[in-house]
């Protein structure tokens, strides 16, 4: 038993040590100012890699080309990037303003600009956190790219299988594929990928889009080409990261201009002297919590609310959600969409304006200014966290004007991997760690894990970590986390950020009261300890309707009774 354990350990350890030698890489590749993934500048980054091989990539450590992990990392890059070559990061530098068209990645909102048929800029607004995402991304596709080289080029001048050939004229012809044209050229990339032909085809269209039926032969093919271009002619992939954007990063420049812009529409709106408290979550519960029931009365007959939360969420209902959008704009809510880069926008509610008889838990104190202010700020992402709540909580200043924020809670809700239960299980964390550091946030929250039993879902409770990306998601690293005396219950990207924040604003610098009141509770998106069921799985469906509306309720009702 001993011997195992330490076998475990040094696992850990090892894990630990390659996510470390990552971020002290990408960090100085960055501060270099470009590198080439797949010659000697990327080496350290790809063993690390491999040595970490994070749950999200699969077997991305084996000879087959790991296809879950592939789509995962598509979904976050932008279209085309596999036939680029040049990868150029960039600040917000004016690309919005060119006859260049913003492509956005379906699962990262984020502007990228393909220049040419060689080159995608990828703007960065979101601090670090973004760069290291998108160059662990990066690093996985170009190992997986050179997996199909090695397993088509057939000698030192670059002749190729026939597979690859048959791949190269589905690809490159102009005509869509029928079914027995689509099913041979799947039968020929499953020889080059190492999977089997079922394998492919099952997910070759998830990948594909409603104009294009051979985006997943086309990924592939591009993904190979430009291997063998590297191999055989040497002509090797660069990420470059611009000058400007070197010269602005950790400069809080997005962040500032984001909670100027708030604090502004605080002012004209006359709310800025009201107590405020901020939610980070989603654009939508928080808006369907306090209106729905009045905007779907009729709907309402029908359904319970679950059901009616349920039936917002699918995508036929757009016209649903329409309609409780209207209404809360008629009574109370202001959207402030974002202009400033951050890709956080931002929801304003007056509860003053809300008719508090058709909800059953907002109990308006009598004297309006003692009603509350609700600003509901969209997710951040990372390190991002720490930028935008900070300057959020900063007083506002105009013309040598200062004036303090009352702010009175900050709630935080949202998806996070668990460590223990199921996807849509409930978390309450009692401190968050932050990965790779020995910084700890203890608080007080005033979420219990007694608040949400008896509801049908599993309830946990403990500490949480701060991981530095989703996509090193590690089995030995968080096993440890869990079964250590850290006592860890589940991981997520933006707590300890958010709270190094609070806490600097409350306690030190007296932006804020320091009696405010934190919430935070999550809901489970996946358990990366449980083979199948990382975020490479797939999403929630409706899975995450009833942990998100439980939670969303249970801070609106502490917000009103406080």
């Amino acid at each position: 038993m001993s011997i195992l354990k330490k076998q475990g350990r040094t696992r850990a350890q090892e894990s630990s040590s390659a996510i470390e030698r990552m971020y002290i890489t990408m960090r100085h590749l960055f501060n270099r100012g470009f590198y080439k993934p797949m010659g000697v500048s990327g080496e350290t980054l790809r063993e690390a890699l491999l040595i970490l091989r994070p749950e999200i990539y699969g077997t991305i450590a084996e000879e087959k080309v790991e296809l879950s992990g592939l789509l995962y990392v598509i979904d976050r890059l932008p279209e085309g990037i596999e036939e680029c070559r040049f990868i150029n990061l960039t600040s917000d530098e004016g690309y919005k303003n060119s006859h260049f068209t913003p492509i956005v990645p379906p699962k990262r909102r984020r502007n990228c600009y393909r220049i040419d048929d060689e080159q995608m800029n990828i703007e960065i607004t979101r601090g670090r956190s973004e760069i290291y995402d998108i160059l662990t991304h990066l690093t996985f596709l170009f190992i997986e790219s050179h997996k199909i080289m090695h397993r088509v080029v057939i000698n030192e001048e670059g002749s190729v299988v026939r597979d690859w050939e048959k791949l190269e004229k589905a690809v490159l012809s102009e005509d869509e594929l029928d079914q027995k044209e689509r099913e041979i050229a799947i039968t020929h990339t499953a020889n080059i990928l190492g999977r089997t032909f079922e394998e492919v085809r099952a997910i070759a269209p998830l990948f594909n889009t409603a104009n294009n039926n051979k985006r997943f032969l086309q990924i592939i093919y591009w993904l190979g080409k430009l291997a063998i271009a590297e191999s055989v002619k040497d002509e090797k992939r660069v990420v470059t990261f611009s000058p400007v954007l070197r010269e602005r990063l950790g400069h809080h420049i997005h962040g500032e201009v984001w909670a100027s812009d708030i604090k502004k529409a605080l002012k004209e709106l006359g709310l800025l002297h009201r107590p405020i408290h901020i939610i980070s979550a989603n654009m939508h519960s928080v808006m369907n919590t306090l209106y729905a029931p009045l905007a779907l009365k009729t709907e309402l007959k029908k359904k319970t609310k679950l059901e009616m939360y349920e039936q917002l969420s699918k995508s036929e209902s757009t016209a649903l959600r329409t309609k409780v959008e209207k209404t809360a704009l008629k009574n109370g809510m202001t959207f402030l969409p974002d202009e400033s880069g951050t890709n956080i926008d931002v929801q304003i509610f007056d509860m003053c304006k809300l008719k508090v008889a058709d909800n059953d838990f907002c109990d308006t104190p009598t004297q309006p200014e003692a009603v509350p202010v609700i600003l509901v700020m969209d997710y951040a992402f990372g390190e991002q966290a720490y930028e935008t709540m900070e300057e959020l909580l900063k007083p506002y200043e105009q013309e040598n004007e200062r004036t303090y924020l009352d702010v009175d809670s900050v709630s935080i809700m949202g998806k996070a991997g668990i460590l223990e239960g199921g996807k849509g299980d409930i978390m309450i964390p009692s401190a968050h760690l932050f990965e790779g550091t020995a910084d700890n946030y203890p608080f007080n929250n005033e979420l219990k894990k007694s608040d949400f039993e008896g509801q049908g879902l599993k309830v946990f409770q403990g500490a949480m970590v701060s991981v530095l990306g989703t996509s090193l998601q590690n089995r030995d690293i968080l096993k440890f986390f869990h079964e250590s005396t850290w006592n860890v219950i589940g991981l997520e990207m933006e707590g300890a950020h958010y709270q190094k924040a609070i806490q600097a604003s409350s306690k030190l610098r007296g932006s804020i009261q320091e009696d405010v009141k934190v919430r935070y509770a999550y809901y489970a998106s996946d358990n990366p300890l449980e083979t199948g069921s990382t975020l490479a799985s797939g999403g929630l469906g409706t899975t995450g309707v009833k942990p998100t509306y439980l939670i969303t309720e249970k801070i609106l009702k502490q917000i009103f009774s406080s």
